[in-house]
């Protein structure tokens, strides 16, 4: 009987495993296909980048629901914040993969932030007013005000450009794209960007110079996390 109940609990691990395994190669796939999806496309404002994303990426699509319950849990993982239609997004994606792979990096948890390009699915977003104040024109989701409170001791400062180009303080941290975050027993670490400050331009030339940096900035950050 003993051996029965053994081997019934063996057989649901490789259930489990199984088919964990499975929904990760098809997020993967997900994520190849939405960000690829943009190849050549444009917008008001710019053509996105061709990309050609790995399709054994570690990406896994998650809510901001999902990341909060993480920090509650207090699980060690790893979070981007990210955008297919974002510009800085598409300029160090293809540089994050190569790097996570290389460092043994298995699953990066994936929050996607846009609708539509600029189109804000999580966050607040302030508009100033007649006399250069901050106002909130949109109410993020509940998650993303929690996620501010546990990334608080990582996250910068969300300011505003009035008429003359002067910074203004909303008084709220913000979640910028791109984010990736380093989160220990549900406590955040480190965040980075992975933008080469030798890239000036948001969808300019990625030289040879600009990509190396690129990877060094993920591979010091992703061989602590590993």
């Amino acid at each position: 009987m003993k051996k029965k109940i053994l081997l019934f609990i063996l057989l649901a691990f490789v259930v489990i495993g199984v088919t964990g395994c499975k929904n990760q190669n098809e997020d993967a796939l997900k994520f190849k296909e939405e960000y690829e999806s943009f190849n050549g496309k444009k917008n008001d404002y710019f053509e996105y980048r061709t990309l050609s994303i790995d399709e054994k990426n570690p990406f896994v699509f998650a809510t901001d629901s999902d990341i909060v319950e993480m920090f509650e849990n207090e699980e060690d993982f790893i979070v981007y914040f990210g955008d297919p239609q974002c510009p800085w997004c598409r300029s160090i994606i293809e540089q994050a993969i190569k790097s996570a792979k290389e460092n043994n990096i298995k699953k990066i948890y994936y929050v996607r932030f846009w609708k539509d390009f600029h189109e804000e699915l999580i966050r607040d977003v302030y508009k100033l007013d007649e006399n250069n104040q901050p106002v909130l024109d949109k109410e993020g989701s509940k998650a993303y005000t929690k996620l501010l409170e546990y990334l608080d001791e990582v996250l910068g400062e969300y300011t505003l450009k009035d008429s003359e180009g002067n910074s203004i303080s909303t008084n709220e941290k913000r979640i910028f794209l791109p984010n990736f975050v380093a989160v220990e027993g549900g406590q955040a670490k480190e965040l980075i960007e992975g933008i080469s400050e030798k890239q000036t331009e948001y969808n300019g030339e990625l030289t040879e110079e600009i990509i190396k940096d690129e990877q060094k900035i993920f591979n010091d950050f992703f061989s602590k996390y590993n």
